[in-house]
């Protein structure tokens, strides 16, 4: 079905499509609408599930590790504070080895108190063993979430998945979206280690240090092991919806000497920068990252590399930038730029691959500016 929609229901009509069983909520802006439409979905009978109105974040996330735990497909979402309240029990959803799918929408941490977009909240919890995944469009939103339950639940992967969207940037903005019943794409749930109450079994919270170690390598042999699922799942989409995606979205990089890299609605409007780049006589090219973790590593050697940050780590730095840096042979141009929802627009980036200087960071709106 052809509609018009905003990115918050592009979530909520993938969710229904994927029959989870139980949807724990807490109501958050920018994020409210999804909850509130799945909420209705269940009220009219066009969605089976128990959905469970809970008191705050973390006791959403504590019943979806409940439920999940004993084998059902669960779901949340979530933004800004409310995903940091839930800080702990994203450990334990990663550790448990259950495989939660929760929408976040992007936006900024207080104080002071900002309700717009922002990169921080999701980015403060990349190292909770979450399976990271940023979208740029409703349809992407819509499609992503499809392609999450599945990439969560599949055996050599068994962890959890956050779906990514800018706040009121792409959450409460009308677009096409394409829907589509999602039939067999996604299987029943098989949680290998569910509880069952005709099975009693005892789960020790207490692990020593001769056996702690080998947990947390689980858990990244599957990040390692996620990489090719997604490749798997996202090929299976195309297959049978028509639409394709990766890793990275690439954009006139074939013969770009200059690539501007960043994630979210940020990444398609640097395709319009490269276009208007392009037309200057300046070889641009986009690559807009999608998966954060497992962390996918774009091709930019001999490139130059302009990369910009909708978060920061103080002290540190853009956290994209520092990142790519790690993984790839290159010393980016870290641009500080869309904090709180600033706006930042195809101009503004096109003018930061001008003024670029491969090695220093820059924060745009502010006057001075130092090396990395």
């Amino acid at each position: 079905m052809h509609t018009i929609a905003t990115g918050n229901r592009g979530v909520a009509e993938a969710v229904r499509e994927a029959k989870p069983g139980v949807v724990a909520a807490y109501p958050i802006t920018p994020q409210t609408e999804i909850v509130e439409l799945i909420a209705q979905y269940v009220a009219q009978g066009t969605m089976q599930a128990t959905y469970i109105p809970v008191e705050s974040e973390h006791s959403a996330m504590a019943a979806c590790i409940g439920a999940s735990a004993t084998g059902i497909r669960t779901f949340t979402a979530t933004s800004s504070q409310g995903l940091l309240y839930m800080h702990e029990m994203l450990h334990w959803a990663a550790g448990a080895r259950l495989p939660i799918v929760m929408a976040n929408v992007n936006r900024a941490v207080a104080p002071p108190w900002n309700v717009w977009a922002d990169h921080t909240d999701a980015l403060s919890q990349r190292d909770t063993g979450w399976l990271q995944v940023y979208v740029a469009t409703a349809q992407e939103a819509y499609d992503t979430m499809l392609m999450a339950f599945r990439i969560a639940e599949h055996e050599d992967v068994l962890l959890p998945v956050m779906v990514n969207l800018d706040g009121f940037i792409l959450s409460h903005t009308m677009q096409p979206l394409e829907t589509t019943p999602a039939g067999d794409f996604i299987p029943p749930l098989s949680l290998p280690h569910a509880i069952d109450i005709k099975d009693p079994a005892a789960y020790s919270p207490l692990t020593g240090p001769e056996y702690y170690f080998g947990f947390r390598w689980e858990i990244e042999r599957s990040m390692r092991d996620a990489r090719q699922v997604i490749r798997e799942v996202e090929e299976a989409f195309a297959g049978k919806f028509g639409r394709r995606y990766g890793p990275v979205e690439e954009y006139r990089t074939e013969d770009a000497e200059v690539v501007i890299v960043a994630m979210g609605t940020l990444g398609r409007e640097a395709q319009v920068a490269v276009d208007r780049l392009r037309q200057e006589g300046i070889p641009a090219g986009a690559v807009r990252l999608r998966w954060f973790r497992p962390f996918a590593r774009p091709d930019l050697a001999g490139r130059e590399v302009v990369v910009i940050d909708r978060d920061y780590s103080f002290g540190f730095g853009g956290v994209l930038a520092h990142s790519l840096r790690a993984t790839t042979p290159c010393n980016p141009y870290s641009v500080i730029a869309g904090l709180g929802g600033q706006e930042v627009t195809y101009a503004d980036i096109a003018q930061f691959v001008r003024q670029r200087k491969p090695g220093e960071e820059f924060w745009f709106g502010v006057e001075s500016h130092g090396d990395v």
